[in-house]
């Protein structure tokens, strides 16, 4: 029996303010998101998703609290998913065709360890 581990999916991105993108563009990109997720999905390996917004706030370890989500690289996290695989090459596999990745955005694949 092939044992199945669960690794999270980091979406990544550089926020481009002079970009507005179009209807067209906005179906294209939801059609493409959609598919991704479904494809996963309908291979029942998708455990969760989100979409982070786009406030937050920071805490500090000196308990300060700043506005503000954290940019490292000019890239924020844009939101995540959590699929099941046998290793973290099959996750790999599953990441490479992240629409993220058309936009010029990156995925991060991570092992997630219970807590």
């Amino acid at each position: 029996m092939v044992q199945v581990n669960e690794f999270m999916l980091l979406f990544r991105y550089e926020p481009n303010n002079n970009y507005q993108p179009t209807e067209a563009d906005m179906a294209e990109m939801h059609q493409q998101w959609g598919a991704f997720f479904g494809n996963i999905a309908i291979q029942e390996k998708l455990v969760s998703t989100h979409q982070l917004g786009f406030e937050g706030k920071q805490i500090a370890a000196d308990g300060t609290v700043s506005e503000g989500i954290y940019v490292a690289d000019k890239q924020i996290v844009g939101g995540n998913m959590v699929v099941k695989a046998a290793t973290i090459e099959e996750a790999v596999e599953m990441a490479k065709k992240c629409p993220i990745l058309l936009m010029g955005g990156t995925v991060e694949v991570r092992a997630i360890q219970p807590m």
